[in-house]
């Protein structure tokens, strides 16, 4: 059966939506990027106040705009979405140079989840609110409240949009085999569950092959004694991320596409890219240990920086 675009109401009509969420996800990887050092060290809190108020703008811009599909002919509304762009403009620069009087150089705890669950946060909530924002503005009549969430938290706009963000975290940070493996079938999750709401059945059979897939493939290490005691904890973690995610669309299935359990496997979805994006930011800044490369003479070679190691193994 050929399927469609799995958004629905996405129609050419739309091609503004989409000049809006690519600019949008582009500052976001690219703010995501420069807030990673290239000497391993933890962001400077001045970075992290400018990401923030960057994604954040951002966010007051998506309201902004959400609030002229809901009163097209207010002219308040529109006065929003000026404040918007003048937030955007202003607040990012003034927050920095606050931060350059306040805090200078003073850098972020190392291996703290604090401030990676924070932008996390921040991104995934600009990525709903582009979400809800099309599923609104794509209605061709009033929506009721519980409608428009469930709708924007299972479109394609949030779910390929988060994966557009993820894509470059997992390419970027320092994982493991097994950790590469589950970012990136998390990715693929975000790509394929856009079609869960508009094709129940389809899409939550894709989604369950998905992730008994990944899971199978993350679980042979494990059964074959290679795995080290971080990584355990890992797949623990990957596991329970990939049977809520599963018996989340399933129940859609099961339901028939009702919006309360939409709404909730979209809100498991996010939940589930909010950690994700924080443990890619969190591995960003992992600490590193030197160890000696041997020369190809026998002897000891420079020392060289490589990942820390991740720990004994369980199995013989």
């Amino acid at each position: 059966m050929e399927l469609p675009l799995p958004a629905d109401g996405v129609t050419p009509a739309l091609g503004p939506f989409v000049a809006i969420a690519v600019p949008m996800v582009v500052v976001t990887v690219v703010v995501l990027g420069l807030i990673r050092p290239s000497d391993d060290r933890p962001p400077l809190v001045t970075q992290l106040l400018l990401a923030v108020a960057v994604v954040g703008g951002g966010s007051l811009l998506l309201l902004a705009l959400l609030f002229v599909f809901l009163d097209p002919n207010g002219t308040t509304a529109w006065t929003w979405v000026l404040v918007a762009f003048n937030f955007m403009m202003m607040v990012p620069l003034g927050l920095w140079f606050i931060g350059q009087i306040v805090y200078r150089d003073r850098r972020t705890e190392e291996g703290s989840w604090l401030w990676p669950a924070g932008i996390s946060l921040a991104v995934t909530g600009s990525e709903v609110l582009m979400g809800l924002l099309f599923a609104v503005g794509a209605a061709s009549g009033a929506i009721a409240p519980v409608g428009a969430v469930s709708a924007g938290l299972s479109s394609v706009w949030f779910f390929w949009s988060m994966a557009g963000v993820m894509a470059p975290l997992v390419l970027w940070a320092p994982l493991t085999p097994i950790g590469r493996a589950g970012g990136w079938a998390l990715v693929a999750a975000a790509v394929l569950a856009p079609w869960v709401r508009p094709y129940p059945l389809v899409g939550g059979a894709a989604m369950a092959a998905l992730m008994v897939g990944a899971f199978a493939a993350l679980l042979r290490p494990l059964w074959r004694g290679t795995v080290a005691l971080t990584e355990a904890r890992l797949l623990i973690g990957l596991a329970a991320a990939f049977l809520a995610m599963t018996a989340a669309g399933l129940a859609v299935a099961v339901s028939g596409g009702a919006s309360v359990a939409v709404l909730a496997f979209g809100s498991t979805m996010a939940g589930v890219m909010v950690v994700e994006v924080s443990y890619l930011l969190v591995r960003s800044y992992s600490p590193r240990s030197w160890r000696v490369v041997p020369a190809s003479s026998g002897s000891s070679g420079p020392l060289e920086r490589s990942a820390a190691s991740p720990g004994p193994a369980i199995g013989p």
